[in-house]
C-alpha cells in the first residue's frame, strides 16, 4: 500500500491509499479519482514531506507503524467496498443521466429515491450551485483483483 497526498483543481488537498504507484498512475488516467471534499476528479500529487525517522527509531517501530498504517488503510477500504454495496442494493443507477434525474428529484418531477451514476465536475458544480445534495464517494472495485 502507499498513501499519496493529492490536490485537486479546486486546491483541495487530501489523502489517498493504493495497492501500488501503478494503482494510482491507472486509476488517475482512467479519471476515477475523485476530490474527497468537491468531488472534482481533476487531481494530481501534491508535493509530500517524506517520512524521515527520528533518531533513535528502531526499525521495529517503524515497522510496527506501517503495519499499522496497512491496516488502518484495508479497514478503510473494507468501509468504502461496504458503502458501495449498500449503494448499489438500495439505489437506482442512472449512469450518465445522474445531474438530469438529480434535478428531476430536486425540483419533485418525480418521486424521491436514492440514484447514483456518473457526473463530470462540470454538472457536478452547477449540481451544488442550484443546490441540488449530492455527494462523491470513491468508488473501489469489489475486489483487489
Amino acid at each position: 500500500m502507499i498513501k499519496y497526498d493529492l490536490k485537486c483543481d479546486n486546491a483541495h488537498v487530501f489523502e489517498a491509499w493504493f495497492k501500488n504507484s501503478a494503482g494510482y498512475d491507472e486509476q488517475a488516467d482512467d479519471g476515477a479519482i475523485a476530490c474527497a471534499v468537491c468531488g472534482s476528479s481533476i487531481v494530481s500529487k501534491a508535493p509530500m514531506a517524506p517520512s524521515v525517522p527520528r533518531k533513535g527509531t528502531s526499525l521495529a517501530t517503524r515497522e510496527e507503524k506501517a503495519m499499522e498504517e496497512s491496516r488502518q488503510a484495508a479497514f478503510a477500504m473494507s468501509a468504502l467496498r461496504e458503502l458501495r454495496k449498500k449503494v448499489e442494493d438500495n439505489c437506482d443507477y442512472v449512469g450518465t443521466q445522474f445531474a438530469e434525474e438529480a434535478r428531476k428529484i430536486h425540483y419533485g418531477e418525480v418521486e424521491r429515491h436514492g440514484i447514483y451514476g456518473e457526473a463530470t465536475p462540470e454538472e457536478s458544480r452547477e449540481l451544488r450551485e442550484e443546490g441540488v445534495e449530492i455527494a462523491a464517494i470513491p468508488w473501489l472495485p469489489n475486489t483487489d483483483a
